[in-house]
């Protein structure tokens, strides 16, 4: 009787492992697919901007500087590795894009074009992609840290070296205030 019980407990001890071992594998690959819908949208937007500085160049030929830190954050893009540092050139080309988006205000020709507006809205739609892509990304990282952190699947993952992920987070400049003058 003592045998059935033994074996019954052992049973369920590895039954238990499998399956939390099971649902932390799901979280994490849920994270590193959240992860390449974001790396999805920020490549789409790469792809866009060298046609946006394109246009931009006919109307505003002395604005070369914008144009270059444009490409200079687009290429830090490119080549991240991780989501750290595609947060950080993310967080780069936003800033860049704002600024030659302002230069754009400066040249009603350039307003007017099609392109230019074309191209503008469609960053625009792919900005409101990223943010979604962010945040589900976020949700995901949520799960799968509170699963690392919380007993008794922390035993889980530590046992099979599972890591937690970092967020996907704002840098201070996309956190301050906006200022509108009317």
């Amino acid at each position: 009787m003592i045998t059935y019980i033994v074996i019954g407990a052992v049973v369920l001890a590895v039954f238990w492992l499998l399956v939390t071992y099971n649902s932390l594998v799901t979280l994490r690959n849920r994270v590193r697919e959240a992860w390449s819908q974001i790396d999805v949208q920020l490549k789409r937007r790469s792809s866009l901007i060298p046609n946006l500085v394109e246009t931009v160049k006919g109307y505003a030929k002395h604005e070369k500087g914008v144009l270059e830190e444009v490409t200079k954050a687009r290429t830090a893009l490119m080549g991240a590795k991780n989501p750290h540092e595609a947060a950080a050139a993310d967080n780069m080309l936003t800033g860049a894009l704002k600024s030659l988006f302002a230069v754009a205000e400066n040249y009603p020709q350039l307003r007017a074009s099609e392109n230019f507006k074309q191209l503008q809205d469609e960053i625009s739609d792919t900005e409101t992609k990223v943010a979604a892509s962010r945040q589900f990304y976020n949700t995901n990282v949520l799960d799968l840290n509170n699963s690392l952190e919380t007993i008794p699947s922390a035993w889980v993952g530590q046992m099979f070296n599972f890591k937690k992920e970092e967020f996907f987070k704002a840098t201070e400049e996309e956190k301050a205030d906006i200022k509108l003058q009317f």
